[in-house]
């Protein structure tokens, strides 16, 4: 089963709550929320406040991504404030295995993501321990930027090793997706796609849809 994971980096802050009520009329199953320290990535997103609203906002499954350094600081209050699951990197923290388990003691689904130019081999000591494994097709920190097409051989190579595996494993991808190169993505194994401009400008309600169709 594929998955749609809007990324609200890309909405209109102004209108967060009606971007997220759109998302979620049309039918999209995850909401993704980019969480950026200015220290592992350039940029500052969000942080706790903004997910707690948007937890009391919707329904959909908070997909929660950790682009922090020492992400182990920050994990037990993400998941209070409503995260389902969370992502951390495999760069930015020394205690990766603590971390996870500590995620999913906590009652979230731990998930691992290697940038582009980290080899596949970095999260492998950490398969077993995840829900859901998150291959960056860009560099992370800013959206809008254009996909990597040589990622596409790190999701194959990722896909052949958990089908191997750990079959439950979900493939999550971020960065660049769009309906263009949508269809690529999942035959290289991809079936959680995050989508952020790509979804939101423009019509947020057929974009949603258009995802889904192909998804489907």
């Amino acid at each position: 089963m594929n998955y749609l994971s809007p990324s609200i980096l890309s909405a209109d802050f102004c209108e967060l709550g009606r971007d997220i009520a759109l998302v979620e009329k049309a039918g999209a199953p995850y909401l993704h929320i980019d969480i950026m320290d200015g220290m592992f990535v350039p940029s500052i997103s969000f942080g706790m406040p903004i997910l707690k609203c948007v937890k009391k906002r919707s329904g959909l499954f908070m997909d929660v991504h950790m682009m922090v350094a020492q992400p182990e600081r920050y994990v037990e209050e993400l998941i209070e404030l409503g995260a389902d699951g969370v992502t951390i990197h495999v760069e930015a923290c020394d205690c990766v295995a603590q971390t996870l388990a500590k995620i999913r003691a906590l009652g979230a689904k731990p998930g691992i993501a290697i940038n582009p130019e980290t080899p596949v081999s970095a999260v492998l000591p950490y398969l077993g321990m995840v829900d859901m494994v998150l291959v960056m097709t860009v560099h992370p920190g800013f959206g809008g930027q254009k996909y990597i097409a040589e990622c596409a051989d790190k999701i194959k190579e990722v896909r052949r090793i958990i089908d191997e595996k750990y079959p439950d494993v979900k493939l999550e991808i971020d960065g660049g997706v769009c309906l263009d190169n949508l269809q690529m993505n999942l035959e290289a194994g991809a079936n959680v796609i995050v989508a952020g401009s790509a979804v939101f400008k423009g019509d947020i309600e057929a974009n949603v849809r258009d995802f889904l169709k192909m998804m489907s």
